[in-house]
């Protein structure tokens, strides 16, 4: 495990990271210009990426609570979690059952630097440095170890993170190695984007600062994803769709293009049976 000085060493503050250009979308301090020029190329390229990354907060949110408050979940290991900011995990699963555990993981060092002083003195939440590429070596982190019981039912949470890994990479098999060690009763939840011109434009403006290559997939293409697990209502949904307040339903159709069109990306929660 990294410790905070090489940690910190391993920040780059030259080119943008996609942790702190969510921050900055999120309304977060945690960015740099070099972040908020390449957000700024987003929104300028996709009106509406900036509405899709908060509706994608918005899903995690909701996802947690659903979890905490009706599924009876204590336990949550959040994946490719970005820089903490408003409504953390460890904040709305607490709010619904006050003895929840959370892990988050992240690849970024700023995002693991953060995470660790803000949670310093929480002894049931903490953050650690990762990858979903390795999955081995998460369920092998003291910090997974000694916070998550995987004999007991937990939240594993993939959030706006698999369209991130190549089909060379196999983000099944990655799911599946995780899925092992689930017991029964665990969910996964996760989002990912569609096959789609707009993702396709920013994941170019990624790339092109430095980021990974992104991988919009289509429906059929995320749906093996949760092979081994059962899809809870309403199954694979856009993200305002995903059992949203009565207040915040969208249409499902809306002029291509506006700033209201949320719809390349999906979302769904699924139990380990």
């Amino acid at each position: 495990m990294a410790d905070e000085t090489s940690l910190t060493d391993q920040i780059d503050t030259g080119r943008p990271s996609v942790a702190r250009m969510y921050d900055h979308y999120l309304g977060g301090k945690d960015n740099y210009v070099v972040d908020r020029d390449a957000a700024d190329q987003m929104i300028s390229a996709v009106p509406e990426s900036r509405e899709m990354v908060r509706a994608n907060r918005a899903f995690l949110v909701r996802a947690v609570h659903y979890m905490a408050a009706e599924l009876g979940i204590r336990q949550f290991l959040d994946i490719g979690s970005g820089l903490p900011t408003r409504q953390n995990v460890h904040e709305v699963a607490r709010a619904a059952a006050p003895d929840s555990r959370v892990v988050y993981v992240d690849h970024d060092p700023h995002a693991v630097v953060h995470g660790r002083a803000l949670l310093a003195t929480d002894k049931n939440t903490a953050f650690t440095q990762g990858d979903l590429l390795y999955p081995d070596q998460i369920l092998a982190d003291p910090k997974v170890v000694e916070l998550i019981d995987f004999d007991q039912p937990v939240a594993v949470l993939i959030v706006a993170i698999l369209h991130f890994v190549s089909d060379e990479s196999d983000p099944a098999g990655l799911i599946g190695r995780l899925r092992q060690v689930m017991a029964p009763g665990s969910y996964l939840a996760l989002s990912h984007v569609l096959d789609d011109p707009r993702p396709h434009a920013i994941g170019n403006i990624l790339t092109a600062s430095g980021a990974p290559p992104w991988h919009p997939r289509t429906r059929e293409q995320i749906l093996p994803f949760f092979d081994g697990f059962d899809l809870v209502e309403p199954g694979l949904a856009v993200l305002p769709q995903w059992r949203p307040p009565a207040s915040d339903v969208v249409p499902l159709h809306r002029a291509p293009g506006s700033a209201e069109d949320l719809h390349w990306q999906v979302a769904g929660i699924a139990r380990r049976s």
